[in-house]
């Protein structure tokens, strides 16, 4: 417990590092090249833990509070500017100069996404071919013709390699009504496609998912995806609890409970959570000997329901090899994949900002800090290339909330410089300080959803 907690520490500090550090040097690098001095380049906030001065008198700085940081340039509008320095200013700077400096830093982030998607295909991504093991009886797939054993290759025309994209491609069609097409490869569930005709499965859906607030677009469509049997076999027991106690081993075969027989896994854990504190008479098969066992569950409650639990877990099972796919590309395609899948995920997240402003998607699907330490610890522990997807998708997401018109905000700033440039001259400062005001109180108040929504999550 203690080890995933530093890990998960770890891995957040490194992602907004890394985030921070480029989105910044993305302003920094571009104010350099129009000639404006730059005073403090800061990653964090609050008191510098390490900091230096270079030969142009730049300061940068390492700073207590690592949730963000700042590039500060030469501003006759934040202090005094001796004479021979005001054309090294910010603000003595022409409209288009200002523009780039400030859009530098979203660009920087979708350049970053590019560079670790690239990267990505690069090293290789290990994948799971997007078939369907179940589909419900009368659900919209079912309707639509879509069978156990279908493999999903493209949806509405964009290509699914993996359940990823195709999770990303149905996320994007949330809150719609649209006709969603799915183009599919018939076959045998668990058995490896050798060929066959693609054929088309429509399906209709109306305001789908509109303000759902755990929205899961594959169940409610129908599908299941395709997962290897797993045998009720015992992989690890937890010292102390009721499987222990009980004298179930690691390599113990469920065969029997109460005088049923279990096929599964997971037909054993549902009778033990059905079970709470009460015996159950279980057979295992150990060696070659069949063995009876008195198994007693502990209670806990989950959303205020009893549920047993014993202390164990599986044995793990090994995908069929037909059903991994590794995504490697040379470099030059991984650069252009990188490129196409940073589209992607740009599309995407605007869509979703659109939907939540408008009501189509729940904003209880906007996630702060908790959320984003917890995604980026698992992302770490699953793998170099996960982890490289997640901070390509979380620098997109910073790249376009910064491009909003919000004051305060780079897109808040882009736009005044924009309104300059039509205009001729900059809106009044009383108009640009009540824009801040109403971004600041709008930023606050974003935050704080996703706070609340990170707690409520934990609880």
């Amino acid at each position: 417990m203690i080890l995933d907690t530093i890990q998960t520490v770890v891995a957040f500090l490194i992602t907004l590092g890394v985030l921070v550090s480029i989105h910044e040097y993305g302003h920094f690098w571009v104010a350099r090249r129009c000639g404006v001095k730059v005073l403090r380049f800061s990653i964090g906030f609050g008191k510098p833990l390490w900091q230096k001065k270079d030969r142009h008198g730049t300061e940068f700085s390492l700073a207590a509070i690592p949730l963000g940081g700042y590039v500060k340039m030469l501003d006759e509008r934040e202090g005094p500017v001796s004479a021979d320095e005001k054309h090294l200013s910010f603000n003595s700077q022409s409209v288009l100069s200002r523009i780039a400096i400030v859009v530098a830093g979203p660009v920087a982030n979708f350049l970053l996404a590019i560079v670790a998607l690239w990267l990505m295909y690069l090293v290789g991504v290990r994948t799971v071919a997007p078939q369907v093991g179940e589909v419900i009886p009368g659900s919209p797939a079912a309707m639509a013709g879509i069978e156990a054993g279908d493999e999903i290759v493209a949806v509405d025309g964009v290509e699914t390699k993996g359940w990823q994209a195709v999770n990303m491609a149905l996320v994007s069609a949330l809150g719609e009504t649209k006709t969603l097409r799915f183009s599919v490869l018939p076959g045998e569930p668990g058995a490896a496609h050798t060929g066959g005709t693609v054929v088309e499965r429509n399906l209709s859906v109306k305001n789908w998912l509109a303000g759902d607030e755990n929205p899961a677009p594959l169940l409610s469509l129908g599908i299941r995806p395709y997962t290897p049997v797993i045998p009720a076999i015992i992989g690890s027991v937890v010292d102390g609890g009721a499987a222990a106690r009980s004298g179930l081993k690691v390599g113990d075969k469920i065969v029997q409970v109460d005088g049923q027989p279990l096929s599964d896994w997971s037909s054993w854990v549902k009778w033990v959570r059905n079970h709470p504190d009460q015996v159950l008479a279980v057979t295992v098969v150990r060696g070659e000997k069949l063995i009876q066992l008195s198994l007693r569950p502990d209670t806990r409650s989950i959303d205020g329901i009893d549920s047993g639990y014993i202390g164990a877990g599986v044995h793990p099972v090994s995908w069929p090899p037909s059903m991994i796919r590794t995504l490697q590309y040379g470099p030059v395609t991984a650069l252009v994949k990188g490129a196409e899948g940073t589209w992607a995920l740009t599309t995407m997240t605007v869509n979703s900002l659109w939907k939540m402003v408008v009501g189509l998607v729940s904003v209880t699907n906007l996630s702060g800090p908790i959320t984003i330490a917890k995604v980026a610890g698992a992302s770490m522990a699953s793998g170099f290339e996960n982890f490289l997807y997640f901070l390509g998708m979380l620098s997109v997401s910073l790249g376009v909330l910064n491009l909003l018109p919000i004051p305060v905000l780079d897109g808040g700033h882009l736009f005044f410089y924009l309104v300059e440039l039509v205009r001729g001259r900059p809106l009044s400062e009383r108009v640009q300080l009540l824009g801040l005001k109403i971004g600041v109180s709008l930023v606050i108040c974003v935050m704080g959803l996703a706070i609340y929504n990170d707690v409520s999550r934990l609880f």
